[in-house]
């Protein structure tokens, strides 16, 4: 192939390369399209709609404990009370370890251990620990009560929680009858 042979091919790709760009420049004046001055569109929402959402997380975030406690299993219970055991005893007359002793916890006033120094938020919290009570505390013990020192990531799963739930109110001398 000689010289003349390749300049004829450089100079097809040359200009195919200009008539690309040429067109591309050609089509932007004739179809000229204005930038807005701010990018995205304005979303009208009716306050309707916003406050029946609201109102939508406000009824799941109740949780129908009596569905949830007939999930629950004392044996499974025990079996993750273990994770709870680190730091909690559950034996009558038990001492207080890194957390309070748990025996009698169902339906006793929080932060009612009189030999167990609790943070301030759990000594200020005014509350029972009722079924529901416990169920959102397990879920996330930093979430549920703002400022606890229990440093427990909480249980996910419902049926865990609810068994857990289950094996502590039995640990009691007058266990709270199940909802």
């Amino acid at each position: 192939m000689d010289s003349f042979e390749i300049n004829k091919i450089v100079a097809a790709i040359l200009m195919v390369a200009l008539l690309v760009i040429g067109i591309g420049k050609f089509s932007e004046i004739i179809f000229h399209v204005e930038k807005p001055k701010t990018p995205g569109y304005a979303v009208e929402v009716d306050q309707a709609i916003t406050v029946s959402t609201s109102t939508k997380k406000n009824i799941e975030e109740k949780i129908d404990i009596v569905a949830l406690m007939a999930m629950g299993d004392v044996a499974l219970g025990e079996k993750i009370f273990k994770k709870c055991a680190a730091c909690h005893s559950i034996v009558k007359g038990g001492k207080n370890n890194i957390g309070p002793a748990l025996y009698n916890v169902v339906g006793r006033k929080t932060g009612a251990v009189t030999d167990y120094k609790y943070s301030k938020a759990l000594a200020s919290f005014e509350k029972e620990w009722t079924f529901e009570e416990l169920n959102g505390y397990l879920i996330k013990p930093a979430k549920w009560i703002k400022g606890t020192k229990m440093a427990f990531a909480g249980l996910r799963k419902e049926k865990d929680r609810a068994s857990v739930i289950k094996y502590l109110n039995q640990n009691s001398d007058s266990p709270v009858p199940l909802p």
